[in-house]
């Protein structure tokens, strides 16, 4: 008589775990501010707090890190060192999950 394996299911295609798992996900955020004019700093102080306090508050995630660009334009990607961080630690597989405001 042949063997019955069960394969348990899985979130996707593409991952072995089972959905009974419980796996934390690695979550990082970013903020940035555009000038540093008094009103924007305090901006920039509150999004880091509020996605570091968001992110530890949650059993299912584990906190990578709040990428920062001070000062910097939106408009390009170029000259946001934090930005550039962030993509690259995601592809190095160290993100699973990112934020923004």
């Amino acid at each position: 008589m042949p063997t019955i394996t069960k394969i348990p299911a899985s979130v996707s295609r593409f991952s072995a775990q089972p959905l009974s798992h419980k796996t934390r996900r690695k979550v990082a955020a970013y903020a940035r501010i555009s000038t540093d004019n008094e009103e924007q700093l305090t901006s920039y102080a509150a999004q880091v707090s509020y996605y570091t306090d968001y992110i530890k508050s949650r059993e299912d995630w584990e906190f990578v890190n709040v990428y920062t660009d001070e000062g910097i334009s939106g408009c390009s990607t170029k000259g946001r060192i934090g930005f550039q961080k962030m993509v690259e630690d995601a592809l190095a597989g160290k993100i699973d999950i990112f934020t923004a405001y």
